[in-house]
């Protein structure tokens, strides 16, 4: 069991002395109250004992520092070389009043602030002074008294807000409670008494203003300030319902009756302080846990056999005085299991300091009493407490015990509550209870490649102890030749025997620790904590549970990594955090490494090896649990280990899922390579009829990046080779990898493997994307001239197509160079005419492109589109004002200044150069459409005399119509500004009633004296007025 505490004899009396001892007090000599700062003897029994006997005598000792067991231990030091503290007694007898009272002292306490000393004594209480003991007063009101509790607490005044030290003095008299109050050492001259239902048999605080009072047959709730008296409800003999009196045995319990007839007596109602806001009441066997407002705790009873004597709180443990065995119980007040059980003969009461202000060392040391001997219980410190615990396999205990603990107790108090449950989370892992084991490991954030070590192979591969230990027993049992040939042939057989009967014992053990209790009900004993290579072998279906466990576990492990970690290995910024500094953020990545890392590198390579652990073991888990579950794991940023994910996946055929992991950790070549074997080979193959043909393989190329061209060029040629369509997706679809790629370096490629390709691709750069990069234009052309100078090109629908094609491009295109292409175009071959025409076109050159027209095409529809489209580009660069009228642009002076493109072209058809004759049809049907567009002076030079002025009356009639045009255009712009001069000339002058006159010049303004300009503020007086037009 544990060794919390360790008693030692302080005070023996000796035989001669027929005395005994009544009641104890200590306190400190510096006569700070009990709030204040603890002496340095004991942090809360002070360096004075006071000790009441049955005689009425006060005997005052001196308590003396206790001796250091370890320097008592060192064998260096002789008893002479030690200090003189260490050779002194425990406690020094100073002074004895032998007069302090005539009948025996039954309890003592003290008002320090008011430097009092409180007895009861004959059913009596007396006020001393704390120095020198003499009687002050009797208190005549307290005239039989049983018991009496002091408090003392800083209190704020409620309007000044300052504070001060009120202390409490409350008398159980019979059925009254009678209290007085001290405020900062001056007694207050009110007293106030509560009348209870029953006599009072205990007095305990449970706050500065509250006290929980100890009747015949139950408990009750008393507010000192309000004077409420609440019920409190408990089982068996702590109390029934409110206002329930038991009668005369209402009080007694079980284990009571059975002597009651022998001369037994009703067990004392017990009640002690625990924890903030926490209190036990025990009476007979029963107990309850209350808070501070009398509600029950909802806890189970302490499993006590026989009613304790006493109880009391030494932080953190839960102490019971059983007279009838002499022994003193130490208890988890969480988990009420019994801890240690000191012998202590006759001891019949507990003394411990009030815990008022900071539990942290409340009640550290404390004493116990007899009638003969009073014990000091020496605390072993919390850290060496811990240890033994979980040396003893008592990991609940210590894991309850580091929870009440302050963090200032122990070292690293958040590190050995975590290291704890992980030995628990262990040991439950090792019981088959797989759920609460690997919860336990996730509350704690274990390192994953401890929980990962506890699977066998199968899942944690080499990280599993069992391969650990494999490996290590193959080096070491591998003998030497000497060895081998003068060897014991029974060796190997007593070996095995020892590794079974090891194995079973084991076993055994790990199946009794599930069973295994404490004798009153605590937690688990766990058995002696063994190596994670001892625990039982996982196979079948506790391999199946305990995967299905480990899953969410790794999941949250993979989480937590990739906080810390980038996709590509390297550390986040953890400057970046907001609510973490960067000390705090190292501290939670060493969480989840086994061993503390030394520089940044360290922790960087630690945690991507950890990263590859956590995740190619989900993998292995997910193909042994659940194989469907393992492809989405590839389709994110992982870690696996790609040997092993290969391995596996070719394994078990799922060729699709390797596609995908191999992407996702980059090794296209090799995912590249499998798609091309399984794309020409596997059309048969149900196994891989996803990967067959080179849509799968396209898709995948089309993922890749532009800086991975030359591995796209590999492997593209076999889907181009077998479905052109299908393989110009990639250099075509519409994705941002495609639209970003080398285009020039596409080109190349795709010119080698022929000219359609290469044309479907520029028509895409060019029409698609927009591309205006003459080079890409100027090939563009290239190809299509030498496709009409090739001839191939197929059918005639083929050869016609190509040629509209190569015109649209010619015509529409802005970004090749005319002069070079041109040179490229046959000027006596028919199939090159129209081209060159567009080509001299975009060059300016008009006459020779409208002379191809009109000689060698001998097509006049042609040459009146070219005009017609050559005139709107010209008349879109003129200025607004002469574009917007059809007939003024096109007949004011400045056109006939100039000369138009239909000019020119009238010029061919009337006067041809040789050998080409006039030709009067077109000529006169061009002047009937477009003469008003042409300068008069110029067309009438070109028409020859011997033409009749009938056939030109088509060309005047047009041009008068479009001078009556300008005239009456401007007659109808004059009549409009008439009407909006009207129009601005009526609001002006006339004003009221138009809309948006604003009254006209008869607006009027009204100045007060109170009115101010809006602008600067000022008020108008007598100054020149100016109105703003709103």
């Amino acid at each position: 069991m544990l060794s919390a505490f360790t008693a030692r004899p302080i005070v023996e009396l000796k035989q001669r002395d027929k005395s005994k001892i009544e009641c104890i007090l200590a306190y400190g000599s510096d006569y700070q109250p009990v709030y204040a700062q603890p002496c340095s003897y004991d942090v809360s029994l002070g360096d004075r004992l006071l000790v009441g006997l049955n005689v009425g005598s006060l005997r005052i000792y001196r308590v003396n520092e206790p001796i250091d067991e370890a320097q008592a231990q060192n064998a260096s030091t002789t008893l002479e070389e030690r200090p003189s503290s260490a050779k002194s007694n425990a406690v020094d007898l100073m002074r004895e009043e032998e007069k302090f009272s005539k009948y025996k002292i039954e309890q003592l306490a003290i008002v320090k602030e008011a430097n009092l000393l409180v007895s009861l004594s004959n059913a009596v209480l007396s006020i001393h002074d704390l120095q020198t003991y003499e009687l002050h007063e009797t208190l005549v009101k307290t005239k039989g008294a049983t018991t009496f509790a002091i408090t003392s607490n800083i209190v704020k005044d409620p309007f000044t807000r300052v504070p001060s030290i009120v202390s409490r003095l409350a008398v159980a008299v019979k059925r009254r409670v009678i209290l007085w109050s001290w405020h900062d050492s001056e007694l207050s001259l009110d007293t106030s008494e509560i009348t209870l239902m029953t006599g009072v048999k205990t007095l305990t605080w449970a706050t500065g203003t509250k006290l929980v009072a100890g009747l015949t047959s139950t408990y009750v709730l008393v507010d000192v300030e309000t004077n409420n008296v609440t019920d409190i409800v408990g089982p068996g003999s702590i109390g029934g319902a409110p206002g329930q009196d038991g009668g005369r045995f209402g009080g007694v319990g079980i284990s009571t009756i059975s002597y009651m007839g022998l001369g037994g007596v009703a067990p004392k109602p017990l009640a002690t302080q625990l924890g903030e806001g926490e209190l036990l009441l025990a009476k007979d066997i029963n107990t309850l846990f209350i808070d501070t407002e009398g509600q029950s705790l909802g806890r189970r009873q302490i499993p006590w056999a026989i009613a304790p004597e006493a109880v009391g709180y030494s932080y953190p443990y839960l102490l019971a005085l059983q007279a009838t065995k002499g022994t003193l119980e130490v208890r988890n007040p969480q988990t009420l299991t019994l801890l240690q059980t000191i012998s202590l003969p006759h001891a019949s009461q507990l003394y411990i300091s009030q815990p008022n202000i900071s539990l942290a060392h409340a009640g550290k040391g404390f004493l116990v009493i007899s009638e003969r001997c009073i014990w000091r219980m020496g605390a072993l410190d919390y850290d060496s407490q811990i240890d033994a615990l979980v040396e003893r396999g008592r990991l609940d205990e210590a894991i309850s015990l580091l929870g009440m603990l302050e963090d200032a107790l122990l070292k690293d108090k958040e590190g050995r509550m975590r290291e704890i449950k992980m030995l628990k989370a262990q040991w439950l892992f090792d019981l088959r209870r797989y759920r609460e084991s690997l919860d336990l490991f996730t509350e704690v954030s274990a390192p994953p490649e401890r929980v990962i070590r506890l699977f066998p192979p199968l899942i944690a591969g080499n990280a599993s102890s069992s391969a650990i230990v494999e490996e290590s027993t193959e080096h070491k049992e591998q003998p030497s030749e000497e060895d081998a040939s003068h060897g014991d042939g029974k060796a190997g057989s007593v070996d095995v025997e020892k590794k079974q009967n090891a194995e079973e014992t084991a076993s055994k053990d790990a199946q009794s620790s599930h069973h295994t209790s404490t004798s009153d009900g605590g937690s688990i004993s766990y058995p002696k904590l063994k190596g994670s290579d001892e625990g039982p072998v996982l196979e079948g279906k506790d391999l199946k549970a305990a995967t299905a466990e480990l899953r969410p576990f790794l999941v949250s492990a993979r989480t937590r990594l990739q906080r810390y970690l980038n996709p590509d290995g390297s550390l986040k910024d953890t400057q970046a955090s907001i609510d973490a500094s960067a000390s705090r953020v190292q501290q939670a990545q060493e969480l989840l490494l086994a061993h503390a890392p030394q520089t940044s590198e360290e922790r960087r390579q630690q945690m991507l090896e950890t990263a590859k652990l956590v995740d190619t073991t989900l993998f292995r888990a997910y193909m042994f649990a659940s194989p469907s579950l393992a492809g989405p794991l590839f389709r994110l940023d992982n870690f696996c280990d790609p040997e092993v994910i290969k391995e596996k996946l070719i394994e078990t055929e799922r060729y699709n899922d390797l596609v995908d992991f191999f992407y996702g950790k980059k090794l296209h070549r090799q995912a590249l390579e499998l798609l091309e074997r399984f794309g020409k080979e596997g059309q048969g193959d149900e196994n891989v009829s996803q990967l067959a043909g080179p849509r799968r393989t396209v898709a995948y190329l089309q993922n890749l990046p532009p800086d991975l061209i030359d591995l796209i060029f590999r492997f593209v040629e076999w889907p181009l080779d077998e479905d052109q369509d299908c393989g110009m997706e990639v250099f075509l679809a519409d994705s941002e990898n495609a639209e970003s790629l080398p285009r020039q370096r596409v080109l190349d490629f795709l010119q080698k493997k022929g000219k359609t390709l290469a044309v479907k691709y520029l028509k895409h750069v060019i029409v698609e994307l927009n591309d205006m990069t003459p080079s890409f234009h100027q090939n563009l052309i290239e190809i299509y001239i030498q496709g009409l100078k090739d001839g191939r090109l197929g059918d005639r629908s083929a050869r016609t197509r190509w040629e509209k094609d190569t015109l649209d491009f010619l015509k529409n295109s802005r970004a090749y160079q005319p002069c070079k292409a041109i040179k490229l175009l046959p000027a006596e071959d028919p199939k090159f005419y129209e081209a060159r025409a567009i080509v001299l076109s975009k060059m300016g050159q008009h006459r020779q492109a409208l002379d191809i027209y009109v000689f060698k095409l001998k097509d006049a529809d042609k040459a009146e589109d070219y005009c017609n489209q050559v005139q709107l580009s010209e008349g879109s660069s003129l200025s607004p004002n002469l574009t917007k009228g059809s007939y003024r642009s096109l007949t004011s002076d400045l056109q006939d200044k100039t000369t138009s493109i239909y000019h020119t072209l009238l010029s061919l058809y009337l006067s041809p150069p040789p050998p080409h004759k006039s030709q009067w049809g077109p000529a006169l049907a061009l002047l009937a459409k477009h003469g008003a567009r042409m300068p008069a002076s110029a067309t009438l030079d070109l028409i020859p005399e011997v033409l009749p002025v009938k056939e030109l009356e088509s060309y005047f009639r047009g041009r008068i119509r479009g001078a009556n045009s300008i005239v009456n255009e401007t007659r109808i712009v004059a009549s409009l500004r008439n009407s909006m001069a009207f129009s601005e000339e009526a609001k002006l002058r006339l004003g009221d009633g138009v809309p948006g006159a604003n009254r006209g010049r008869g607006r009027s303004v009204l100045i007060t004296e109170e009115r101010v300009c809006g602008v600067c503020y000022k008020r108008f007086g007598g100054s020149a007025v100016k109105v703003l037009p709103k």
